[in-house]
């Protein structure tokens, strides 16, 4: 009798050892926001397009939302609530998870499906996972059914991506330039490339009712002459940078440049620098606000969710606007009627110049993250320092959009009325993100 109870005791012992590891270390939002970070290397890597990064950005968030939120009872699911997601796998009732993990695991699974560079992503998540197991001492049961569960949500999402339009729209025909009408769109230097996405209107949207939901207003008449209001609205552009506070000025365009693939050309050779998207500028602005605010896994999930959908929405809703516009690029114009010789100070990018996109998207973006985490969130952007910039301070989210909207006047892309307009749009559209997505109960 005597025997059987110490061998009761230490099986107790040995379940009870078995049950205890380090649930804070398994729950650290650090292993997201480090898989966030590598998912925008890999973006970088692979040369995504802004509008085309922004769709990965919002399915893999969706994923590590969905996956990950069950950690928290207050969450609810966006089945329902995104336009074309009615159910999700659940997990299993009575057995224990590691929600975050799963989150994780679904965030990258989806990143994985949507790009191009898998062994650089399968080499991430080896690393990471190995070190999760070891620090967090997380028993393999629950490690294996929290993959498991991940797994099953990721694939779900890719399910549900593949019947976006996205395919699709890589065999539609490229965009036509009308050369006879001066109004419009033009290729610029120094690679005269083809119009970039065309037709991403024809993406299907998470809340959107249509592209043209929240279409702007058109810019000034087109008018040569010299009083006129476009002719001013150029002239602006021309001299942005003649002023006292030039560098500055020139500073704020370059750290807000954010063009994924720019060429260098030096006789007859040609190199290129890869860089962060303008959507990969916002997702890492919402990985330090996350940290600033030591927000835990769901937190810190909801912040990515409400960034990459304002983002993807963002890009459908300007994009459908710059191809109806088709509107001609400040250096165009100015090449034409003012200097022929003027260059902008950033390189143009290869579409239509009306609604300016970083207006659109950084507008929709900040209003996703301050419905999160609130307005006048001070924090110093750090993103672009790896890239040889310098740091920037801001108030608000909304300050650091005021900012980047701006800086397209100053790189010599925009004119005023597609950055003011811009900013309209996304606010519109990121407000209308958040009416249509809630993630917390009604208290």
């Amino acid at each position: 009798m005597k025997l059987s109870l110490i061998s009761f005791v230490l099986l107790l012992g040995l379940f009870a050892c078995q049950k205890e590891y380090n649930i804070e270390e398994a729950e650290n939002p650090e292993y997201l926001h480090r898989s966030v970070y590598a998912l925008n290397e890999i973006i970088i890597h692979d040369i995504f397009s802004p509008p085309v990064a922004s769709r990965i950005y919002a399915y893999s968030s969706l994923a590590g939302y969905e996956a990950g939120r069950h950690t928290d009872s207050t969450t609810l699911s966006l089945a329902g609530q995104v336009r074309w997601l009615s159910s999700l796998p659940q997990p299993e009732a009575g057995q224990e998870y590691c929600f975050p993990l799963a989150g994780v695991q679904a965030f990258l699974s989806v990143g994985k499906a949507l790009t191009f560079s898998e062994d650089m992503l399968d080499d991430f998540r080896e690393k990471l996972y190995s070190e999760w197991k070891k620090k967090s001492g997380i028993p393999k049961s629950v490690f294996d059914r929290s993959i498991a569960y991940g797994t099953a949500v990721a694939a779900e999402i890719i399910e549900h991506s593949k019947k976006d339009n996205y395919k699709e729209t890589r065999t539609f025909p490229k965009f036509m330039v009308d050369e006879s009408d001066p109004t419009r769109w033009q290729p610029t230097p120094p690679d005269y490339n083809d119009a970039a996405e065309p037709h991403w209107s024809k993406i299907r949207p998470f809340t959107l009712d249509s592209a043209g939901q929240f279409f702007p207003p058109p810019p000034p008449k087109y008018d040569t002459s010299k009083n006129s209001a476009f002719h001013k609205v150029a002239l602006e552009v021309y001299s942005a940078l003649e002023t006292s506070d030039q560098a500055e000025r020139e500073e704020i365009a370059y750290f807000w440049d954010d063009n994924p693939f720019v060429s260098h050309h030096a006789g007859h050779v040609m190199f290129a620098d890869k860089k962060v998207t303008p959507g990969g500028h916002w997702m890492n602005i919402a990985m330090l606000a996350s940290r600033i605010k030591k927000a835990n896994y769901v937190k810190s999930a909801e912040a990515y969710l409400y960034t990459s959908i304002g983002l993807f929405e963002g890009f459908i809703s300007c994009w459908h606007a710059k191809y109806t516009y088709n509107w001609v690029r400040p250096e165009t114009y100015i090449n034409k009627f003012i200097n022929e010789d003027w260059r902008p100070f950033l390189q143009a990018p290869a579409f239509p110049e009306h609604t300016s996109g970083h207006s659109v998207i950084s507008r929709s973006a900040a209003e996703g993250l301050t419905f999160v985490y609130g307005d006048n969130f001070a924090f110093r952007d750090t993103t672009n320092v790896e890239y040889g910039r310098t740091a920037r301070q801001f108030t608000s989210f909304f300050n650091a959009s005021d900012e980047v909207s701006i800086s397209r006047l100053y790189g010599g892309i925009h004119y005023r009325p597609a950055l003011d307009l811009g900013v309209a749009q996304g606010k519109k559209v990121g407000l209308w993100v958040q009416q249509r997505l809630r993630t917390r109960r009604k208290e």
